[in-house]
């Protein structure tokens, strides 16, 4: 099974303007609302690629219960944890000619429901893959993630982290099974701009040296690199489209990853699933389907372990 962690899940409320107008009233030409989240946006993706995961976390109010509920109706098992106080956020995304967010607080997570997100944890088996992702809550502790993985060790569990910086770093003594930093991320972790494939190579290499199996460095419109368990280097370059999209572009890359190596146990076919699913999302209003991930595929579709639609 596929377990997700999102610790400050949301309702993402998508709104089409024209133009954005401070102190007046605008008008929407188009709006929608999806169940945010990163660790959500991979469970997504996996069910669109055929995966079932379980989107785990915390949950509070209406708000909560109807992204539970649109998880679900996009095929994913959910087990969140309810609580008592406050809403799950409500992040407001205006699309104009510029992107603007409004990202609300969300709930307070008291330790009471900390500690049972850790029981549904203990549950976790061998070749079970865990993803982590994205930042913590203030009302939790910064090194929630190594707690998580230090309960994880010597049980086969496959864990995913994408994150930043020392949340990133922090983690690497734990071995995770795979880190997804972005170029840019990269070099902050070493407070240096890397300008060449040379220097993101280098600098990937030394977070596998520092505990990482697998790195890989998403760069946007140049593609990615992953640096592999053995320590050979891949490339894949993006298929062309036009960027409408950069929410959860990364987020399909982890997802896509996971499904082609658990698929196919080639990193290299990983890679490329990987590329396609962060592409095609890229080139969407929100996450891409199957049909828009698979049309980015050079190789059939069987290549990758994915079922054929049926004509």
């Amino acid at each position: 099974m596929i377990y997700t962690v999102t610790f400050n899940p949301s309702l993402d409320y998508v709104v089409q303007l024209d133009e954005l107008k401070p102190g007046q009233v605008n008008r929407t030409t188009e709006e929608h609302i999806y169940p945010g989240g990163k660790g959500n946006n991979v469970s997504v993706i996996l069910s669109n690629l055929g995966h079932k995961s379980k989107a785990l976390g915390f949950k509070a109010g209406f708000t909560g219960e109807q992204m539970e509920q649109m998880l679900r109706q996009y095929g994913c098992y959910t087990d969140f944890i309810r609580l008592e106080k406050g809403l799950t956020r409500i992040n407001v995304k205006v699309k104009g000619k510029e992107e603007s967010e409004i990202n609300g607080q969300g709930p307070v997570i008291t330790g009471r429901a900390l500690e049972e997100l850790f029981r549904k944890l203990e549950y976790l088996e061998k070749d079970d893959v865990l993803v982590l992702a994205g930042s913590i809550p203030n009302t939790l502790p910064e090194d929630i993630y190594e707690k998580i993985m230090e309960k994880q060790q010597n049980k086969g569990v496959r864990i995913v982290v994408d994150a930043t910086k020392d949340l990133l770093v922090n983690v690497l003594k734990y071995r995770p099974f795979l880190i997804k930093p972005n170029n840019h991320e990269l070099g902050e972790i070493f407070g240096k701009k890397l300008e060449t494939e040379e220097e993101i190579v280098e600098y990937a290499k030394r977070l596998q040296k520092m505990g990482a199996v697998n790195v890989l460095v998403s760069m946007a419109g140049d593609g990615a690199i992953l640096v592999k368990a053995d320590g050979k280097v891949s490339k894949k370059l993006p298929p062309k489209g036009t960027v409408v999209n950069s929410v959860g572009a990364g987020d399909s890359m982890v997802a896509g990853f996971v499904a082609g190596y658990l698929n196919t146990g080639n990193y290299d076919r990983a890679l490329e699933l990987g590329t396609a699913a962060g592409s095609a999302t890229a080139f969407v209003s929100w996450l891409a389907t199957k049909e828009e991930i698979t049309e980015k595929l050079e190789k059939p579709v069987s290549v990758y372990g994915i079922e054929e639609e049926e004509k």
